[in-house]
Formats: C-alpha cells, sequence, structure tokens
C-alpha cells in the first residue's frame, strides 16, 4: 500500500524539519522551494529549550549541528550618562542543567545546509525551483501549479514558505506589510578576546540604538544592531563591500564591551527593515495549512521564529498521529478537524510571542536620555528575556506524544 502524500512548499529551516517528522510517522513528503537553490541570505538563529527539545526527537541530527554554547545573558548601557553593566543572568545555564537543553547559537547557513542533508539522507525528496502559484482541491487531495507550469498532488499541503508566503497568498490573498520604523543592521565577526569567555548573550544599549550578539561557534559571533530610521527594504542580502566598510567605520565601532569590535570587523553585512503583517484569524481551508513564519511571522527581537515554527511541527504531527495513526489518506472533515485543532492550540500562543516581540523593540529602542535612563532602570529589575515559558513546551522532559521511525 503507497504511503499518503504530503507537499510541503518551502525548504527554509521549518520545511525540512516537517518533512522528516512527517517521514518518521508514515507519510511520504515531497519538498518544492522557490529558489533556484539553497541561498546564504540571513545571518543566524538562536535554538532555545523548546526548539532544541524538537529537534532532538530527529535521531542523529543535533549533533551534526555547529553551534555556540550560550550559558548567560548580559546587559550593557553605553549611554555616556549611565554607563556600565546592567544585569546578568545565567538563565540558559540552569536551564540546560534542569532540562537537559539551554541556548546555541547558529549561523543560519550551517543550520540549513544540516537540514537539507538530513531530510534527503531520510529520502525526502528536494526540489528547487518551483514557485507555488496555485491550488487547487479535489475530495481527496490537492493539485499544486507552479510558477514553470508544473503541476502535483498530494493528499494534503503544508505551506512553510516563510515571510512572503505564495501558499498564503493563495488561501488569504495578498497582505501588504507594515514597516515597524525599526532597521536592523547585523553580520558575522570574529569573537573578541573579552567576548571570548562570557559564552553570552549580549545586548548594548545606546540613545536610538541596540545590539545584540551571540557566539555561533568557538570563534565567531554574530550580531545585529537595531535602529529607528526611513524605511528600508525588507531584505536580507550581504550589503556590497563598499557600503559594508562605512558601516565598519561608523560611530557604534567605538562602543566598549566588546561590542564596538564586533561592528568593526564585521563580515557579510546585511540591512533590512522590520515590518508586521496583518494576524491571521485561521491557518487553513481545505486541505492546505500553513505553519511557522508562513502563518504568525514575528520580529526577531526575542529569537522565537524558527523556534515556535518547531514546536508547531510537533503539534500538527503530534495530532496527525492521534486523530489518523495508520497516516491513511484522510478525509477532509477530518484534516479539518485537526487543522483546527491545531489552529486552537497555536494561535494564541504564537499571537503573544509575537506582541511580546514587538514590544520588547519597542523598549529596546528609545531616544532622549531620560528615556534611555528609564528603559535601562528597567533592565536593571527584570530580567528581559526569561526563558521560563519555554522550559517545558512543546513537551515536558522525554514525554514526547510523538515518536519517530527513521
Amino acid at each position: 500500500m503507497s504511503k499518503t502524500k504530503v507537499i510541503i512548499a518551502g525548504a527554509g529551516i521549518t520545511g525540512p524539519v516537517l518533512a522528516m517528522f512527517l517521514k518518521g510517522t508514515g507519510y511520504d513528503p515531497i519538498i518544492y522551494e522557490r529558489t533556484e537553490r539553497p541561498t546564504n541570505h540571513g545571518l543566524s538563529l538562536a535554538l532555545q529549550p523548546n526548539g532544541l527539545r524538537v529537534l532532538a526527537l530527529i535521531p542523529g541530527l543535533l549533533e551534526r549541528i555547529v553551534g555556540g554554547k550560550v550559558e548567560e545573558i548580559v546587559h550593557y548601557s553605553v549611554l555616556p550618562e549611565d554607563l556600565g553593566e546592567l544585569s546578568r543572568s545565567d538563565s540558559p545555564a540552569r536551564a540546560e542543567a534542569e532540562e537537559g537543553f539551554g541556548v546555541r547559537g547558529v549561523r543560519r547557513t550551517v543550520l540549513h545546509h544540516v537540514l537539507l542533508e538530513h531530510a534527503k539522507d531520510l529520502g525526502t525528496p528536494i526540489i528547487f525551483g518551483y514557485q507555488l502559484v496555485s491550488l487547487d482541491e479535489a475530495a481527496n487531495s490537492v493539485r499544486v501549479t507552479f510558477a514553470n507550469g508544473k503541476t502535483d498532488s498530494a493528499s494534503f499541503v503544508v505551506g512553510c514558505d516563510g515571510l512572503h508566503s505564495n501558499t498564503r497568498e493563495c488561501l488569504f490573498g495578498k497582505q501588504n506589510p507594515t514597516f515597524t520604523g525599526l532597521v536592523q543592521t547585523g553580520g558575522l565577526s570574529e569573537t573578541p578576546e573579552e567576548l571570548l569567555t562570557q559564552r553570552a548573550v549580549i545586548n548594548v544599549y545606546d540613545n536610538g540604538a541596540h545590539l545584540t550578539a551571540y557566539p555561533v561557534n568557538d570563534h565567531q559571533t554574530s550580531w545585529a544592531l537595531t535602529t529607528m530610521e526611513l524605511e528600508a527594504r525588507e531584505s536580507w542580502r550581504v550589503m556590497d563591500e563598499e557600503a559594508q566598510q562605512k558601516f565598519r567605520e561608523c560611530s557604534y565601532s567605538q562602543w566598549p564591551f566588546g561590542a564596538g569590535k564586533l561592528v568593526s570587523s564585521g563580515t557579510h553585512i546585511v540591512r533590512y527593515g522590520l515590518y508586521d503583517r496583518p494576524e491571521l484569524q485561521a491557518w487553513h481551508k481545505g486541505r492546505v495549512v500553513l505553519l511557522g513564519d508562513a502563518a504568525h511571522p514575528t520580529s526577531p527581537h526575542i529569537g522565537q521564529g524558527a523556534n515556535q515554527a518547531f514546536e508547531d511541527i510537533y503539534h500538527l504531527v503530534r495530532l496527525l498521529c492521534k486523530h489518523n495513526p495508520s497516516a491513511v489518506t484522510p478525509s477532509t472533515e477530518l484534516l479539518s478537524k485537526i487543522f483546527t485543532q491545531f489552529e486552537d492550540l497555536r494561535i494564541p500562543r504564537t499571537s503573544e510571542f509575537v506582541k511580546r516581540a514587538r514590544k520588547l523593540g519597542e523598549l529596546r529602542v528609545v531616544h532622549g536620555v531620560e528615556e534611555c535612563k528609564k528603559r535601562n532602570n528597567h533592565l536593571r529589575q527584570m530580567e528581559v528575556v526569561s526563558l521560563q515559558d519555554v522550559l517545558n513546551n512543546p513537551f515536558v522532559a522525554s514525554y514526547s506524544e510523538v515518536s519517530l521511525v527513521l
């Protein structure tokens, strides 16, 4: 008996992980990606306890991911009127000691390559140069048409095609993003000596600016500087060398606490605007469902984008296993039940993280000495990045309801 085929739109970070989960629970996934080849867009990700817990369910995967271990979260002010360390927390180290999973910084290109290779090693076809443009449902299947004129059909379709999701547009129409007023400039640097021994996420605050940085391996650090600026394109492409050099020589390169050295030695420097999108009230129609950034795009201020996508994957596959344990072709009615339960569980949680990220971005980047002092005092009094909400999600310790056979 042939296995139930599932088309996954998008071979970014989310698509290959979903494919491995579906493969391990009896489905036959195939991934279609709109780009012609894997890109080098993006800088890094902070894999947090909830994301690591999901990835650990895939045999042999975590061992292949080279990253930088994070043990502390430190906040500094470089405001001349309020200079120094604001607060320090060992919550990542405590999380790893108590729950087995802490925080690991990884280069996006490194993680992406590992996920693609691991999925292919486990037998998932990944086809590049296929941009989804339309969806047509039949009684127990969906036909996908691509921009090159080719078509394919499957029992159901999952849109994992990210921020600029063609699947979302097919389901719910085009939605115009709104510029938040914030722009990020980020890069990759050799880790300065003063940061080598810290193994920390550092946050550095000034008047109208905030920089966050964390290790992505034993000698490199990824960083991103957020400022209020005129609108910038929502693009993660590397700046040309002249623009990169100009940025390396800007005033931020003089900051203390290792932050200035990161800026002055930065490579692969990118600049991109941060945008909000309307919140979806539903993530599915018929036999097609969205997850990850395609369903709930978020600003990067709390580093939960990919981690929430991994939670999505766990719960979607958990519900498929619960309601369709034999992985046969499900009816549209059964899929509707599964997708609705998935939305009821995930939309409130992801919406809360989206709002929290937006609020944190607004807190971090303020103008005027007095407002900056208020921000700094707030940071002194609280642990701004708490791991409490992600320690025991999407399941507690070793009590996973999903078991993968790969």
